[in-house]
């Protein structure tokens, strides 16, 4: 198979992360999340902890726009570690990666970033209210239904927020992906199939 990046946006709950992982065991390419701020606070020089405080989310709501166009703010300048800068960095991490191996991406707007790259499929990862309840309690130990749906609401609330701030877009339009996939209809191991399929017909 030709070199390939999947982005995997995805609800809280959804599974849309443990989908990605068994995608990477499968496949055999690199699986990156979390481990994205790392490479993006190395590759500025920005203090890790900053990028951390603005990980899928934004202060400044959807009221306040920083669409990414593109490049870096240089160290010079009084924005040089402004939220919308450190976005700028984890998009340049993630265009870096994409030109390097084939690799999964899950979340921070790689769909977006990637957008224009025809090597790449963007997937939506979601599930119903039932679905999303039971992994956040078997995956993040949330028992409490109550507990569960507002953890759910909070979180989704967040992603779309910050995928709104810099993008522009919806986070949850259809238009914006390849794939969206009902992990709770579907089951984990049928949505690594789907994808892996869609794979090999789009890069054929």
């Amino acid at each position: 198979m030709d070199k390939f990046i999947i982005t995997i946006a995805r609800g809280f709950g959804s599974g849309g992360r443990t989908i990605g992982q068994m995608l990477s065991k499968k496949l055999g390419v690199e699986f990156y999340d979390k481990d994205i701020i790392k490479l993006a606070s190395e590759e500025s020089g920005i203090n890790e902890a900053l990028f951390g405080q603005s990980d899928e989310q934004t202060k400044g709501g959807i009221g306040k726009r920083s669409v990414y166009k593109g490049g870096v703010i240089s160290p010079d300048k009084k924005s040089f570690t402004s939220e919308e800068n450190l976005f700028n960095y984890t998009a340049k991490v993630i265009k870096q990666l994409a030109d390097e191996k084939s690799c999964i991406i899950v979340g921070r707007c790689a769909d977006f970033v990637l957008r224009d790259r025809p090597d790449t499929v963007r997937v939506f990862v979601w599930a119903d209210e039932e679905h999303c309840i039971s992994n956040a309690a078997e995956v993040k130990g949330i028992l409490d239904r109550k507990e569960a749906l507002k953890t759910i609401a909070a979180t989704d609330k967040k992603r779309a927020e910050y995928y709104k701030a810099h993008t522009g877009h919806d986070w949850n339009d259809a238009r914006n992906y390849d794939l969206c996939l009902n992990s709770g209809d579907l089951g984990f191991e049928k949505c690594v199939e789907i994808i892996t399929e869609y794979i090999k017909i789009k890069l054929k």
